[in-house]
Order: structure tokens, then sequence, then C-alpha cells
């Protein structure tokens, strides 16, 4: 079957311009003003009336299994629903463990991953976890990473006194691993770096950037906006060449200890001279959001949701006046890229993966096409997951 998308605002997230897009199965095949499509099969068309349309937001740090338990047994969070991330206009998602490898598994984020595909949408994941050693599933980093399929790279922890207080020694080794898996499958092994708001900041990856041959593009630190202190320190790690991403789950206003909101972080970074292609943002999605004291006991807890993934590329927009290609790269083109993902995901092109967005005039979404298929149209979700109602 083909989809026809008449009268697209498109922005590939370069601005384009009003154009048509033709959709065959999975893939993007035409983009033009005025398509004439003439082929021996049926054809669904939908005009979408100048409406902005964008590529679906890549989010590339979930707890899709669930994250939390730093408060006890009643503090683990639930799983991810598809329709969530429907609504949110995601339409590839990569997930990871939290705190909590006792009671969560590599196994079960391997399968989770996997229904989600199931169920419609782009998903990966990351083994790995606070610990190191490492979880894994077979158990070597290195065979994950190229044995299994949806297995994109490793996650870790460092600054944090809920890590394993790596040595720079350990963490140039399981960085390696998950390197050498990515090169061996095709993959970019890409190394995520849960930043707690210890001193410490970037100190360790620092320190195996400049005493060993691991590029600095390896890594993906996340987290930047928890504290002042270490989104200064995430410029400069910027500007020598190195990625940083923001939590959009992170609530500035209410955060006592000097958080950043993701927006104004960003349009922060680039008036300082970070180059664009270096920032991205992720929800932290189903991830608890722990408050702790000066002497580590918690004393709050809640739970990151997706929705403000749009909702901080509409304030990149509206309140921090980017403009939109600009304000997309985060969730599109920049993730995919450093994920490796940018020869199918985070632009709108032919021979492209069709995750496609439409957005309202608040630039929030109305419209979700992952993989080619309606999954939701003029708010109203058609995609579901096995259980959802």
């Amino acid at each position: 079957m083909f989809l026809l998308l008449k009268n697209a605002n498109l922005f590939a997230p370069a601005a384009l311009g009003i154009n048509d897009i033709l959709i065959c199965s999975e893939k993007i095949i035409a983009i033009a003003p005025d398509l004439v499509v003439s082929v021996p099969a049926e054809i669904r068309t939908i005009d979408l009336r100048g409406k902005t349309t964008v590529p679906g937001f890549i989010d590339g740090h979930a707890h899709l299994i669930g994250g939390g338990g730093e408060g006890g047994f009643a503090t683990r969070t639930p799983e991810v629903a598809i329709g969530d991330l429907i609504e949110a206009g995601i339409t590839s998602i990569c997930g990871l463990l939290g705190t909590d490898a006792a009671t969560r598994h590599i196994a079960s984020l391997y399968a989770k991953t996997k229904a989600l595909r199931t169920e419609g949408l782009s998903a990966w994941f990351f083994t790995g976890g606070y610990r190191v050693p490492s979880p894994t599933l077979t158990g070597n980093i290195g065979d994950d990473v190229t044995f299994l399929d949806a297995c994109i790279g490793l996650k870790t922890a460092i600054s944090d006194h809920r890590s394993s207080q790596s040595t720079v020694d350990e963490l140039a080794r399981i960085a390696s691993q998950s390197r050498i898996g990515g090169m061996t499958s095709g993959k970019s092994g890409a190394v995520v770096v849960h930043l707690g708001d210890g001193d410490g900041h970037f100190d360790p990856l620092i320190g195996v950037v400049e005493n060993t041959e691991i590029p600095i593009g390896q890594f993906i630190p996340t987290h930047v906006n928890r504290k002042r202190a270490l989104l200064d320190a995430a410029k400069d790690w910027a500007k020598r060449g190195g990625n940083i991403d923001f939590t959009t789950g992170i609530d500035a206003e209410s955060d006592p200890t000097g958080s950043v909101k993701t927006s104004a972080g960003i349009a922060e970074c680039l008036a300082d001279g970070v180059p664009l292609d270096r920032i991205s943002m992720t929800s932290d999605g189903n991830g608890s959001l722990p408050d702790f004291d000066e002497n580590g006991k918690m004393i709050g807890l809640s739970v990151a949701g997706f929705d403000t993934v749009g909702r901080e590329f509409a304030d990149l927009v509206e309140s921090e006046k980017l403009d939109i290609p600009t304000a997309l790269a985060p969730i599109t083109c920049n993730p995919a890229r450093m994920l490796g993902l940018d020869g199918s995901k985070g632009y709108l092109g032919c021979g492209h993966d069709a995750d496609i967005l439409v957005l309202d005039d608040a630039l929030a979404p109305e419209t979700v096409i992952a993989r080619g298929k309606v999954a939701m149209i003029g708010k109203e979700r058609l995609l579901r997951g096995t259980f959802e109602r």
C-alpha cells in the first residue's frame, strides 16, 4: 500500500517548503511539490493543508522496563506503554537500565525492545547500567553489541554516589568493548554516560580521552543540565568535540539544586559557541527523578514523562526564538548521528524511514506516522500496544 501526504510544510529538518511525500511500505520514496502518482496499487491520500511536518522525534534515553528503586521496592517505576511514545511524537526510542540492576535485567530490556518493534515502533537498547562490571546478556559487553540485533551500545555512570566509582582504566576498558562490538557489527557502539551531581563532573571521561585512543565522540554524557556547574563543564566538553545530552524531564522551576531548563540551556550553549551538532535532548522517560539531600538521603521522587521532549522543542522556538530547523536538530538528526542511525533516521528524504510527525499550530504532535503506518491522526491514536485499550 502507498501513502501520499499532500501539502506538507516540510522541515527535513532543513526548511523545504510545501511538498508532497510518497511512502511505500516503511520508506519514503519521493518528495516533491504537486506529486502526480500512478501506481497499480491502493493509494491512501492525506492532505496536510500546509501543516508543519518534521521527522519523528528520536528519544535516545528512556527506561522502557521502568527504573527507580532508590526508595525501596515500592518506588520502582512502571514499564513504558507505546501510547505514551506515540502521543509524544516519538517514533524511535532507546532503552537502558537505571540505578536498579538487581530487579531489572538486560534480558527483560531486550524483550521489551523487541515488543515495541513488534507493536510498530523503532527501538534499540543499551547494555550495561550503573554497575561495573556491567550487567549483560551474553556475559560480555562486546558480544551483546555484536550479536544482539537491538543492542546499540553501552550505558554506564560516573560522578554519582549510586555508581560503581569506576576508575579511568575501568571506564576505558568497558568503552573499548562497546566500541569494538559496534565496529564488528556495523553499529555505533555509543557509550551513554549518566552524569551524577558529584563534583567530579566530566573528570573521569576527560581522563579516558586524554590517556587512551578512544575518541571523544564515542561518548554521550547525559543529564548535563542537572546543575549549573555541570552545564558549564559540558560546554567545555562539547567545544572539545564531545557530545552532550540534555534531560527534558528535569524540572528546573521546582528544583532547588540549580538545574537548568533544557530549552534555556541549549540556547545558552549555542550563544556560547557550542556547535549545534554536539547537542541532543532526551526524556529519561519512565525513569525516576529522585531528590537527595547533602548526605545522599532521598527526600523526594517523581517519574519522568515523554511529552517533555516536545514541550522543550516548542519552547526552543517560542521562548528561545530559535528557528525550527535548529530546534529540531537535538531530537532528530543529531541523535541519529550520535547513535549511528543517520542512514535511515532523523531526516525526511528519499530512502529514509517514513517516521513523520505533523504538528499543530502550537507545535504539539497532531499526526504521527511510524515506519510508514499512521499511528495517530488529528490527535486520535490508532496504534495501540498489545494490552492497551
